[in-house]
């Protein structure tokens, strides 16, 4: 008989350690790391059958016949935008997201939307609540069928009885397997239930969508094992107190992970909103100073978005700067760069900086309208409703292209903006739009141009 091994784990960062200590050092948390049981006498499959029997060969590259991937619809335009054109068989796809931020609802409104058989596996509600939600939801899939179950083995038993075309489970954190003596949650649980998990969709082409908790720092709760061993890695994102969420992929191995979807929250469940220039932008009176519109790219869809400034003069003793949805850092190269190339004096303000919308944005394109925000705000001048932004700022004060340029001046076109500017520098194959193209080099010729 084997012996029984045990290890030591961090419960905060997944990192293995050989004995028990006070401080894990990987990840530097105090009083996280648990001994777990890592290998037990009994070892079992992810099946006690066997559910498919076939042997693979070894094949020469150009032995290999190339088929196109195979997705399932999940008409909903937005996470089939996310996820690169659909949920592709035998995909194994991983939500992370706040808690209360939408996780479940979306997946169970996803669930209900599909034509397909669809297994959804709770672990932390009743099929009572999941009816409760779903009537709100108004789902039209009558083969969705709810299962509330924790173990993997009774799962398999249950999902070979049923053969569902697409198994969703809610949460990873909650499952357990017969084969290692853990508590659910653990690391050790929460790799070998995944690792059984995507055993079984590769071996059937069944696609699998996991819901994972996230810790306090924002990243999903478990060993970082589980984030490299699924396909697709899902962030769901948003503010509670706000109706928006976003939905983004930080993995894909199957489409891009530039590209983001975004709901509004509803009483009925998410609504996928085709537009997110409308919702991105606030609507006012009268032009406002310190509101400039920037038109960005997150993926292959450009979008308009609203940067707001307040520049104030500081009432305690240290300038405050701060800034949501925009690089912080970055924001002090763009106040260093007005001060050193502009000669705008702004050591001694306060400056906040926000998206609205609750958005976060990475792209370099909106450093002029930051940059013009600010200006408006101190010299509070009200920059037209009608004009937009769409370049990046070196730190030589200069005013540079960015990629794509044509599609954001086809968008501001498309949704009634006037005038768009941009670099000098920026190449165009189109030379005729029916918007104003405004052209400037340095930060300098923007000041001149609009104050």
């Amino acid at each position: 008989m084997a012996k029984t091994k045990t290890t030591f784990f961090c419960q905060n960062c997944g990192a293995q350690h050989a004995k028990w200590l006070g401080q894990c050092a990987s990840c530097g948390e105090w009083n996280t790391i648990i001994e777990e049981v890592v290998q037990t006498d009994e070892k079992r499959s992810w099946k006690q059958g066997s559910f498919v029997k076939h042997t693979q060969k070894a094949l020469a590259l150009n032995q290999i016949t190339f088929t196109e991937e195979d997705r399932i619809n999940t008409n909903n335009k937005e996470l089939d935008t996310v996820l690169g054109g659909g949920l592709v068989k035998g995909a194994v796809v991983l939500l992370g997201g706040e808690p209360g931020i939408g996780k479940s609802t979306l997946i169970l409104q996803v669930a209900l939307g599909l034509t397909q058989k669809v297994l959804y596996v709770s672990g932390e509600e009743s099929q009572n609540q999941i009816k409760m939600r779903g009537e709100r939801l108004d789902g039209k899939n009558s083969e969705c069928l709810i299962l509330t179950e924790t173990n993997t083995q009774q799962i398999f038993s249950v999902i070979e009885e049923l053969q569902p075309e697409v198994v969703v489970i809610d949460s990873i954190q909650t499952l357990h397997t017969s084969v290692v003596d853990a508590l659910p949650g653990s690391v050790t649980q929460i790799r070998e239930t995944a690792a059984e998990l995507i055993k079984f969709s590769k071996e059937t082409n069944t696609p699998v969508i996991l819901i994972g908790h996230i810790t306090k720092e924002g990243i999903i709760a478990g060993p970082k094992i589980l984030e490299h061993m699924v396909d697709v890695v899902l962030q769901f994102e948003g503010d509670r107190n706000h109706l928006y969420r976003i939905l983004r992929a930080q993995k894909n191995r199957f489409g891009s992970t530039s590209e983001l979807g975004i709901y509004e929250m509803q009483q009925n469940g998410l609504r996928e909103v085709a537009n997110p220039s409308e919702l991105l932008i606030s609507e006012k009176d009268s032009a406002l100073s310190g509101s400039v519109i920037a038109a960005t790219l997150e993926g292959h869809r450009p979008f308009m978005i609203e940067v707001q400034a307040l520049v104030s003069s500081a009432v305690y003793g240290t300038p405050q700067r701060s800034s949501t949805g925009y690089n912080i850092k970055r924001l002090h190269m763009m106040l260093a760069v007005l001060e050193k190339r502009a000669g705008f004096k702004l050591g001694a303000k306060d400056v906040f900086l926000n998206i609205a919308g609750g958005l976060n944005v990475n792209d370099p394109a909106i450093d002029l309208a930051v940059i013009v925000a600010i200006l408006s705000s101190n010299q509070d001048v009200a920059i037209p409703q009608n004009y937009c932004f769409a370049a990046e700022v070196g730190l030589a004060g200069e005013i540079r292209p960015v990629n794509r340029i044509e599609q954001r001046i086809i968008e501001a076109e498309k949704l009634g903006f006037d005038a768009i500017m941009i670099s000098k520098f920026a190449k165009l194959s189109k030379t005729k739009f029916n918007i104003t193209v405004l052209r400037a080099s340095k930060v300098e010729d923007i000041v001149k141009a609009l104050f």
